[in-house]
């Protein structure tokens, strides 16, 4: 694996063989030691960057963040002069965040063919190793993943992280993944989804729930739904919970907005995965680059 763009790149055996990698790790370690590693994020973030940072750094390799509002960007440089500047002093690996979509495909043509690339996510379309570490999350709560009930709930239309991790899901062969949102944050490509009409055919059985904050950064303001209704129909709360299967994880890639999309008692409670999708973030990246370069 070269690059890192899209987790429709990926077929099912490299995706078991990156989680297979992420299960028998040994950290720290020196598989990259030597390399390095340059994060540059055009769009804010914590867990991302961090999880990317420490990944790359118990791997032993040098890892350079990138402050973009300090670099020449801020200058009128382009951002392909930024790619082959960085590269020209020995940047083995790129982990690249941006707003707009598609950048990841545009700077590969800019690399030398030993140099990494990674799409950290790019606007509203992909953002693969989100996917990655949301199914090995789940891998960990529930053996088969082909036949059990997935339900994502929220801005589904403007997330890259909901765009990936069904790609990933379907994949891995699950074909029973139900989505509710308002009909404005409905996806654009429902093929293989199952549209519900309500919180209760979402909820109800269902193995897995997976929650969205509103991605207000891609959305017209004018756009976007009063937030106390939103949390009334869409919001994750103990009542609406209870429709789920008992051993139902609950999953939210953050940030998390408390009282919008999900309730604090559920977001701290029994049956919340989300520090432990936090966990995983730096384990499948340190997966993923150790594959990387093998």
């Amino acid at each position: 694996m070269k690059h890192l763009i899209d987790i429709k790149d990926l077929s099912q055996e490299t995706i078991k063989a990156i989680f297979l990698q992420a299960s028998t790790l040994i950290s720290p370690s020196k598989e990259l030691a030597g390399k390095s590693v340059a994060n540059l994020f055009f769009e804010n973030s914590t867990r991302t960057l961090i999880s990317f940072e420490l990944a790359a750094k118990k791997l032993g390799a040098d890892v350079i963040n990138v402050n973009i509002d300090k670099s020449s960007t801020k200058k009128g440089e382009t951002l392909r002069d930024t790619i082959q500047t960085l590269q020209a002093m020995g940047i083995d690996a790129f982990v690249v965040r941006h707003s707009d979509n598609k950048t990841c495909q545009t700077i590969k043509k800019w690399l030398n063919p030993k140099t990494k690339l990674i799409n950290a996510g790019d606007g509203n379309n992909q953002h693969p190793t989100q996917a990655l570490l949301d199914t090995y999350t789940i891998l960990q709560h529930k053996q088969d993943i082909t036949n059990i009930k997935i339900s994502i709930i929220g801005d589904i239309k403007h997330s890259r992280v909901a765009n990936s991790l069904i790609d990933c899901l379907n994949i891995l062969g699950n074909n029973s993944i139900h989505v509710y949102a308002p009909e404005q944050l409905l996806p654009t490509r429902p093929n293989k989804l199952i549209i519900c009409k309500d919180f209760q055919q979402a909820a109800s059985d269902a193995d897995v729930i997976v929650m969205l904050r509103i991605q207000k950064e891609r959305i017209a303001k004018h756009a976007i739904p009063d937030l106390d209704n939103y949390h009334h129909n869409f919001g994750l709360t103990n009542d609406k919970l209870k429709l789920a299967k008992i051993d139902c994880i609950v999953m939210h890639p953050g940030p998390v907005n408390r009282g919008v999309e999900i309730t604090s008692s559920i977001a701290d409670g029994n049956q919340s995965v989300i520090l432990e999708q936090v966990k995983n973030g730096v384990l499948v990246r340190q997966a993923v680059l150790a594959y990387m370069f093998k």
